[in-house]
């Protein structure tokens, strides 16, 4: 396969990341817990106020190692748009969470965790990273953002 679009700007990628974060319902979410045992699971998602929101149980892996290990790899797309999140988990409690966040959650999901029975908590994922690439020839300049900068 012949590559025969040029690359994204930096400034393009990111505008194409936040639309994704915007529009997309799903994301993967990749933790590990005390032992190095990875997990990784889609789970619906909100971007809201420069961070991703994601809703698990407490008692599952994920939302152990989301509250725990506090920290988090977010994935979008396929192998050839490619878009990878490095973030800081906080974890909020049904009762604690910001009502603004739960409110965005569940108006693109339509679910609210916060009437259902289970054990659920929100887990607000603050990016320190970002890498976003389509094919080969962006690698070079993949990275968006360090250390919760945006470079573009």
């Amino acid at each position: 396969m012949e590559i025969t679009e040029p690359p994204r700007t930096p400034a393009q990628r990111k505008a194409d990341v936040l639309d994704r974060l915007e529009r997309e319902m799903d994301i993967w979410v990749a933790t590990a817990d005390a032992d190095g045992v990875p997990c990784l699971v889609p789970l619906w998602f909100v971007w809201h106020e420069e961070a991703v929101w994601l809703c698990a149980r407490l008692t599952n892996p994920t939302g152990r190692n989301l509250r725990d290990g506090r920290r988090a790899r977010l994935a979008l797309g396929d192998t050839r748009d490619v878009v990878l999140v490095d973030g800081d988990a906080e974890t909020f409690t049904a009762r604690r969470v910001p009502s603004a966040a739960a409110e965005a959650f569940r108006a693109k999901t339509g679910w609210d965790p916060r009437e259902d029975h289970a054990s659920y908590a929100f887990f607000r994922v603050r990016p320190r990273a970002v890498q976003a690439w389509c094919e080969v020839h962006e690698l070079p300049r993949r990275h968006l953002m360090r250390e919760g900068v945006w470079a573009a």
